[in-house]
């Protein structure tokens, strides 16, 4: 049987329910109360968070651990959510350890407020006896057992549940790269260094802000981008969340956030505690360059236009469609109440590289000036911008040996999880471009990160 120092544990009970009682707002203060320290009778009633994933692992099955009443197990780590800001609802997660931590588990409960008494960095242990470790959302999860899933635990059992350590330990976020997401990671507090949002996103005159977009049903969905590599992951922000409302930073540096999976399980995404966790110190971004000319542009008439009406097969519309990891992901045409446009997506293709140029027929630039080019966007399902596009005065069948100069065009943003509207782009001034020219839209797709669906149409090339 386990013993515990009772007499200041029962107090602090006691006075958190009484402090939350007399809250009519939500402006919260952590109470100044003593936590005693939690003694067993032995250590085997204690299993690390890695063996308790284990039990599900093995089986790949819901497992709910004995309910004995002679002989409790538990489990024990460090809170690394908090939803002081409204980021995180009636879950805690915690990993093994401050420092360079191995595993990490969400813990569901039905109470809300939590970090007024689990605050970031406290040490708890968890009573695993009539808990169930099962997958929700693709994040393994502790809670009730409710069918194949799990049920959050209630408020009436969380004091019983989830008991208080003294620690409260300073976390050091895990560094890691993109590429190494995995699994293995999953719930654990990591830091992205030299990380930028996504120019489209925070420059111009109208940048997005955490969530308070029309667009943002649950959550807002942004992509943040490495420098050093060009890899990118999605950092969901609730629409609950107290900074919402907050525009995108648009500097470079680091983020800390938790490690987890969107709400469909369909590519891995991380969360701030907080807009603190965003420590964007470094105003030179590292936007790549974009193609400046500097002449009048406008006007004119059309020298070059496509909306895909009639359209027959690229080939013999002298379109290019290649795709260059020779993967399935490519260019299509398609149509929706009547209207025809280009599509593509690398959503559920299976293919982890679909880098894809779409490139047009070669056009006259030397019989105009003041050139120009627009064209519409619809983005839908957005996890992320990864459609560019470039222009190329070499091009001769091959986009990877051509050079290409990108176009400074604003790609639209859509909704995460349906369909969005066309947006017009541009026109981008192309005055400079001379000679014999060909406009390459690049879609660089992964599947399951990078997966946004991209209507093309309506493109337009004006001269004087």
């Amino acid at each position: 049987m386990k013993t515990f120092k009772l007499n200041k544990l029962t107090l602090l009970l006691i006075g958190l329910l009484v402090f939350t009682a007399c809250v009519e707002d939500d402006e919260y203060d952590l109470p100044n109360l003593t936590v005693n320290e939690v003694e067993f009778d032995t250590d085997d009633q204690i299993i690390d968070i890695d063996a308790v994933l284990g039990f599900f692992n093995q089986s790949g099955e819901a497992y709910t651990f004995e309910d004995n009443p002679d002989f409790d197990v538990y489990t024990s780590g460090y809170v690394i959510s908090s939803d002081e800001g409204g980021n995180f609802f009636e879950e805690l997660v915690i990993q093994d350890k401050a420092e360079n931590p191995t595993a990490g588990v969400v813990v569901q409960i039905d109470v809300n407020p939590l970090f007024t008494i689990y605050e970031f960095g406290r040490k708890v242990f968890i009573k695993l006896d009539g808990l169930t470790i099962a997958e929700d959302n693709g994040v393994l999860q502790l809670g009730r057992a409710a069918g194949n899933g799990i049920d959050k635990i209630a408020a009436s059992q969380r004091a019983e549940h989830i008991i208080l350590d003294p620690e409260v330990a300073t976390i050091i976020p895990l560094d890691v790269e993109i590429s190494d997401f995995s699994n293995d990671l999953e719930n654990l507090f990591i830091r992205l260094s030299d990380m930028q949002f996504n120019r489209n996103d925070v420059l111009g005159d109208n940048p997005l802000t955490f969530a308070a977009e029309d667009s943002d049903e649950f959550d807002g969905e942004r992509s943040v981008e490495n420098c050093a590599n060009g890899t990118s992951v999605i950092m969901s922000t609730s629409t609950f969340s107290d900074f919402k409302g907050l525009a995108l930073p648009a500097n470079r540096g680091s983020i800390s956030a938790v490690l987890t999976r969107d709400f469909f399980d369909d590519f891995y995404t991380i969360v701030v505690n907080s807009p603190e966790d965003i420590v964007f110190d470094n105003e030179n971004r590292c936007d790549p360059d974009f193609l400046e000319c500097t002449g009048a542009s406008g006007g004119g008439s059309v020298i070059f236009e496509e909306d895909f009406e009639g359209f027959g097969t690229y080939d013999s519309e002298g379109w290019d469609n290649i795709n260059i990891n020779g993967t399935s992901t490519d260019w299509f045409i398609s149509s929706f109440s009547g209207n025809f446009y280009s599509r593509i997506s690398a959503f559920s293709s299976g293919n982890s590289e679909a880098n894809v140029w779409l490139v047009t027929p070669a056009i006259d630039m030397d019989s105009t000036t003041g050139e120009e080019i627009s064209f519409d966007v619809q983005a839908n399902f957005d996890n992320g911008t990864n459609l560019s596009v470039w222009v190329s005065t070499d091009y001769t069948g091959d986009p990877t040996t051509a050079t290409w100069s990108l176009l400074d065009a604003t790609i639209p943003v859509g909704p995460s999880s349906t369909f969005g509207d066309f947006e017009s782009v541009g026109p981008v001034n192309i005055s400079c471009v001379d000679g014999t020219a060909v406009f390459g839209f690049f879609y660089e797709g992964s599947d399951p990160s990078a997966t946004t669906r991209y209507h093309l149409d309506n493109i337009v090339v004006t001269g004087n």
